[in-house]
């Protein structure tokens, strides 16, 4: 079809031709009036724009544009056919310079005439371009189908080469139209040409001399218009051959006297082997033969003459160590080397004598003068220091008085559960700052001994400083302690801690009060705050409440250099419940109240805080939310536990939740039931004690209280005022929220033997009680009555269901005579601990293994903030954004994992964290040795570290 209307348009042409030299008259007007119009007589047409290349890329068609000047018209003619009138675009102007017409044209063409094209060149096109004294023609534009082909023709290959050798990488790019540019890039980051790497040689990567930093996972990256291609990865590594040091001296000889044996080192550490190198060849160790002189034991020569007699009547004569002398470390001759003698035949012997007594008197008289000023110098100190107080700071009573107790005894089994047929004495009572856990044989031997413990510290204070800890000789890790009489509020000067308000009464208690703890009454209005202090510097340390499952760590490093704070925690036990509660949310108390300090501290890097919780979290029925107790005594949301946030961290596990937290107050974890499936956990105890007023009676009573250590530690303080008996190990009940009550009741008690009040058998709680009972724990009593003295035991059931939920069987066997009873120290639990500890004794983690991780952690690389790799590892991959704003990120996340293991203390978990963090740049090769090799270097020895003992790791970081 073109070809005909190029030879339609050709013969018309002809024609006009013919008929202008028919009319002479006619074409000669027509030549000057277009020599007016397109310049003089003599210009041929001229392009100003001819048609480029061009590649058609999927199915878009290109477009092929003609300008010329003077033109009367331009015609694109395409692989030897002109292209017809209607598929060209005209356009026509005069330029204002000349005054000459301008044409352009332009047309499309299209993939399927590309591809309908068969013939021996490319398809082409060209323009030609008519004006009244002839034609002129463009250049050939080639029309090109664009491509690149999926598979390249050589990939480059993984090298494992010397440091200072030549990496050279092979790359052929796949075939395409138009040709493939080539790019390479190492982990992921493109790498340029310098004066070390070539990339411009055919496509190739061309490294003169390797380094470390060239270690790396390379790829070939080819691009056309169309198109971009991948080749495989090729892992390069740049590895280390080991070399031998310098020999070390010879060691002394192994024997002190003949043939022996001495030996050198030397390590391979120059280099050491890095990245697959092979080790150094060789020996490590020389040994060789020596000869070690005998040692001479010296021995005396012959004495000298005696000397002339002197004036004092007396003679001399000497010997000398000189046969033999004393050679190679022999013992020096024994006895005088100097000899005296009378020489006056017992003249002389009477002055002697005198002499000698004047000296004795003389040295008597002089020792009394000196008692009697030392005598006089303590009397007059002692009024002098009587007149400000009793300050008095005495490292010797601290020495011979008191001795601080760090042990810690192996608990088997439940540690609640122990034999004894010797009830406990509840007539002493002693306060330890650091308590001690008395559950063997040699711990009841210390509590059992009478008050003459602390007898020799009847009113002393122990002024806790910095400065001064280091006069006393107590180390870092030593604790504070407040040994006081009569008034427990009183401080040493300058070191009185701001408790922000919170009652003290009741925390300190002296010796000679007749019980531990007070009976746990709902209708006492003001329970006592348990509280815990330590003074802290710049090593760190921890804080704990025992027996509650509330603990404070202070990171190293948060404290500045030479500063000490006095540091506390309070839990609230007073019923506040109404204040920090939000009715409209019908929220729930699920933790205590607890409060750390002082309020001025000044850290630079956050505290971890654990506070034990009673929520079922598993089934995501909750919404938890931390609150804080501002100056005015009110509560304010900090942040929901799911969501993210800025200000500070919640990790929440099932037992318990861990806070980062940067300023002090009192927090609380409240609890929103978000249906009736919401569970919160209650821990079930029944005690037992006999009746005082009925010989024949016998008393069981049954606790339902947070699962919570505080809240069972009220239980058993309260118990152990009463003289109770644990009777079952506690049981854990799922009460659910579905506003259905709790049912106990007492079963298979023996009909013939024991008797119950009636009406007792079964009792209930509302769900109120049971819902809101995190301030006053629920109690209930079944009183039993023996029919004879001689029934001595007791069993039955006790159970305790919701309605419509779970049951628990709490199994009671006991003997009820007192001489057969057994008593069970209930109040010791088995997480006592000491409350405070500095330095690293406080950590799981070594100093410099953490420093090691931080540094390795916090640098970026092109993966990102390789932290965020050690927090997923470590399961504490939520809330990034925190750490994000932190300084030093990893260390704030080996703060929450020391929080979270702090009663484990199992270093496995964070060697198999750092061992797979060094796994995770090799997945996108098929080669993970080399890449893991490059990726560890830093956690395997961080690993191989850890897996030391503690003593071991204590004794070089301390």
């Amino acid at each position: 079809m073109m070809g005909q209307f190029s030879g339609v348009w050709y013969r018309s042409l002809v024609i006009l031709l013919f008929l202008g030299l028919q009319f002479p008259a006619t074409a000669a007007r027509g030549s000057r009036s277009d020599a007016l119009q397109h310049g003089t007589s003599g210009t041929l047409p001229h392009f100003l724009q001819e048609p480029d290349d061009a590649y058609i890329v999927k199915s878009n068609p290109i477009k092929l544009k003609c300008r010329a000047r003077p033109a009367l018209q331009i015609f694109f003619k395409c692989n030897g056919e002109w292209v017809h009138q209607s598929q060209h675009q005209s356009q026509e102007h005069t330029d204002q310079g000349t005054g000459l017409k301008i044409r352009e044209v332009m047309i499309n063409v299209s993939r399927q005439q590309v591809e309908d094209f068969h013939g021996p060149e490319d398809y082409w096109c060209l323009c030609v371009a008519w004006s009244h004294l002839g034609t002129s023609k463009s250049r050939k534009a080639t029309v090109r189908i664009a491509y690149l082909r999926k598979n390249f023709e050589q990939d480059p290959q993984g090298r494992e080469v010397p440091i200072k050798g030549m990496i050279v990488l092979h790359c052929r790019p796949p075939e395409g139209v138009p040709v493939a540019e080539v790019e390479w890039l190492k982990n992921e980051e493109p790498v340029g040409s310098d004066g070390n790497i070539d990339t411009r040689a055919d496509h190739n990567l061309i490294i003169q001399k390797a380094r470390l930093s060239d270690s790396g996972n390379y790829t070939c990256l080819a691009s056309n218009i169309v198109a971009k291609r991948r080749s495989l990865t090729a892992t390069v590594v740049v590895f280390v051959n080991g070399g031998w040091s310098l020999w070390t001296d010879w060691s002394a000889c192994n024997v002190r006297c003949g043939r022996g044996v001495q030996k050198r080192s030397r390590t391979c550490t120059n280099p050491a082997p890095l990245n697959g190198g092979t080790f150094c060849e060789g020996m490590s160790v020389q040994k060789s033969t020596c000869n070690a002189l005998c040692p001479v034991d010296g021995g005396w020569g012959e004495w000298t003459d005696w000397t002339v007699c002197s004036a004092e009547c007396a003679r001399q004569r000497s010997r000398q160590c000189t046969a033999p002398e004393p050679k190679h470390g022999g013992r020096l001759c024994d006895g005088a080397a100097l000899g005296t003698d009378n020489c006056t035949g017992g003249l002389c012997t009477q002055s002697l004598e005198v002499s000698s007594d004047v000296a004795l008197y003389s040295g008597l008289a002089a020792g009394v003068v000196t008692v009697v000023v030392l005598i006089v110098a303590v009397t007059l100190y002692r009024r002098n220091q009587s007149e400000y107080g009793v300050d008095v700071i005495d490292s010797s009573a601290l020495t011979g008085g008191f001795q601080s107790f760090s042990f810690k005894t192996a608990c088997q089994g439940n540690p609640l559960l122990i034999n004894s047929s010797q009830q406990p004495d509840l007539t002493v009572s002693r306060t330890y700052t650091s308590p001690i856990c008395f559950q063997d044989s040699m711990d009841k031997e210390l509590i059992s001994q009478e008050p003459s413990l602390f007898d020799p510290l009847p009113d002393l204070k122990v002024k806790v400083h910095s400065s001064f800890m280091v006069s006393l000789g107590v180390s870092e890790r030593g604790a504070e302690y407040h040994i006081q009489k009569a008034q427990p509020q009183t401080f040493p000067r300058g070191l009185a801690p701001d408790y922000s308000g919170v009652g003290l009464e009741g925390t300190l208690r002296g010796r000679r009060e007749k019980t531990l703890l007070g009976p746990l009454a709902p209708s006492t209005p003001f329970r006592p705050p348990l509280r815990t202090a330590g003074v802290f510097g710049h090593a760190g340390g921890r804080l704990v409440v025992p027996n509650t499952g509330v603990s404070l760590l202070v990171p190293h490093g948060g404290i500045a250099v030479d500063t000490t704070w006095e540091m506390y925690m309070v839990i609230n036990q007073e019923d506040s419940s109404s204040s920090t509660l939000s009715e409209e949310r019908q929220e729930v108390l699920l933790s205590p109240e607890v409060t750390y300090g002082p309020l001025g501290l000044d850290l630079s890097c956050p505290v971890a805080m654990t506070i034990a919780h009673c929520a079922e979290v598993a089934a995501n029925n909750w919404s938890i939310r931390l609150k804080r107790q501002t100056q005015d005594n009110k509560w304010e949301e900090v942040m929901s536990v799911e969501e993210e946030s800025t200000s500070c961290y919640c990790l929440l596990e099932a037992q318990c939740c861990h806070l980062l937290l940067e300023h002090p107050g009192r927090y609380a974890l409240v609890g929103e039931p978000l249906s009736q499936e919401a569970v919160k956990r209650l821990r079930l105890s029944v005690f037992g004690s006999a009746d005082n007023t009925n010989p024949l009676g016998y008393s069981l009573r049954v606790y339902c209280v947070d699962d919570t250590p505080y809240a069972f530690q009220e239980v058993a303080s309260a118990e152990r005022v009463r003289g109770g008996c644990l009777l079952e190990e506690p049981k854990t009940l799922l009460f659910r929220g579905n506003s259905l009550s709790l049912q106990l009741s007492i079963q298979d008690v023996p009909q013939f033997l024991w008797s119950i009040k009636p009406f007792t058998t079964c009792q209930e709680f509302s769900f109120s009680q049971v819902w809101a009972s995190n301030q006053h724990p629920l109690q209930c009593a079944f009183s039993l009555e023996r029919y004879s003295p001689a029934s001595s035991q007791l069993s039955c059931k006790i159970s305790v269901r919701q309605v419509k939920g779970q049951e628990q069987i709490l199994q009671v066997y006991t003997s009820v005579v007192e001489s057969e009873k057994e008593v069970v120290p209930f109040f010791t639990q088995s997480d006592c601990t000491i409350t405070s500890q500095m330095g690293s004794r406080a950590f799981k983690i070594p100093l410099s293994i953490r420093q090691r991780i931080c540094a390795t952690f916090d640098t970026a690389n092109a993966k990102g903030k390789d932290w965020q790799l050690l927090a997923q590892k470590l399961c504490i991959d939520r809330n990034l954004c925190y750490f994000a704003r932190q300084e030093s990120p990893s260390a704030v996340i080996l703060s929450l994992w020391e929080a979270q293991h702090q009663d484990t203390g199992d270093l496995d978990s964070l060697a198999s964290a750092l061992e797979e963090i060094g796994k995770v740049h090799s997945t996108h090769s098929t080669s993970n040795r080399t890449s893991t090799q490059t990726t560890t270097g830093t956690t395997t020895r961080t690993t191989a570290t850890l897996g030391r003992s503690t003593e071991e790791l204590d004794a070089e970081f301390t």
